[in-house]
């Protein structure tokens, strides 16, 4: 790890130095409300729907849906076992969850926030979940069976897989027929023509172990990979060149770009910080801030509106227990830290 770190680094110094844009305001972002939030359970991935003014919180057996005015509890979805990811479908008025312990995905309405039905996958351990606009279809990538599922939200079933070498994480789709994803075990990124369902590309990330989160930015066709080893990989979506690496914090499972600031975040739970990277141009990317959050806070979710990123959090106290990870998790600690831009000048 640490020497693939190393390697990392000159690439850093080269777009640092290589850079000549100046940014054209340099913002500073703090963490402004925390909203505790009730109950058990731990956590994993998260999405805003901006219209609604709702957060959705991935919560074991459920997804609880807050208020992203006042943080206050707007409803929850049941009976979503083992969640993981959570997809917003804003022209369809709906949502998807997808259940890893069931190997499906429940489909609900984003207005009532009421369960609308259960679709089945052939895919073992659903996880990360996209739905890709082009399309109309929504992408589930199976953790266990190295594959995705496309399921046609009009009838409300799979009509088609797309296999991968490895297992897939976190996707991300540029709107235009194209779906990128980490391929972890792997380190490489996919990209999947989302009108043929196939894979059309595969490149390497070199220097990255491990890519979880993934960002994209639209406009400039950059990827950004948040890798187990410290580093941010940024790939040129067109060719699959590496763009640039650079250097964050330890732990990260989850990335968000904001196009309007031409930001890149990585939440680095081992670390309890949030490394913010600008886009000075296509090329060039510098840390513009590395911001305490909390240890744990690994997984994030930009509203585009607001620029306010959402990352939950915990505390942890004790032993794991045989067969676990982490320790237990204390009682009510549970919240979601609101990051927000502190100033600009």
């Amino acid at each position: 790890m640490l020497s693939s770190l190393k390697r990392a680094l000159p690439i850093v110094v080269f777009a640092l130095a290589g850079c000549h844009a100046v940014a054209p305001r340099d913002t500073t972002y703090a963490v402004g409300a925390i909203h505790p939030v009730a109950g058990a359970g731990g956590w994993d991935l998260l999405a805003v729907d901006p219209q609604r003014a709702h957060l959705f919180l991935s919560r074991s057996d459920r997804v609880q849906v807050l208020d992203t005015h006042d943080g206050r509890l707007a409803g929850t979805i049941t009976g979503t076992d083992r969640v993981h990811g959570v997809a917003i479908a804003n022209a369809l008025h709906r949502g998807y969850t997808t259940n890893g312990a069931s190997n499906s995905v429940t489909e609900f309405d984003l207005d009532t926030l009421q369960r609308i039905r259960d679709i089945g996958v052939s895919g073992q351990s659903p996880d990360a979940i996209v739905y890709d606009t082009f399309s109309r279809h929504v992408f589930v990538f199976n953790a266990r069976s190295n594959n995705a599922s496309v399921i046609d939200p009009s009838s409300g079933k799979e009509i088609a897989t797309v296999a991968f070498e490895g297992n897939p994480e976190l996707g991300a789709s540029d709107g235009k027929g194209r779906i990128f994803v980490n391929v972890e075990d792997k380190a490489e990124i996919a990209e999947i023509d989302s009108v043929a369902m196939r894979v059309t590309h595969t490149w390497a990330l070199p220097g990255c172990e491990e890519p979880s989160g993934l960002a994209l930015d639209v406009s400039h066709a950059r990827l950004f990979s948040v890798c187990q080893n410290g580093t941010m990989a940024i790939t040129d979506a067109d060719s699959g060149r590496q763009v640039a690496r650079v250097a964050i914090g330890e732990g990260p499972d989850g990335a968000a770009f904001d196009p309007a600031m031409q930001m890149a975040f990585s939440p680095n739970g081992k670390s309890g910080t949030l490394t913010v990277v600008h886009e000075d141009d296509p090329d060039h990317f510098r840390v513009m801030q590395t911001l305490a959050t909390q240890a744990s806070a690994r997984t994030i979710a930009l509203d585009p509106v607001s620029h306010r990123l959402y990352l939950p959090a915990a505390s942890f106290s004790g032993q794991p227990a045989p067969g676990q990870r982490r320790p237990p998790m204390v009682p009510d600690s549970f919240r979601v830290l609101v990051v927000e831009p502190a100033s600009s000048h």
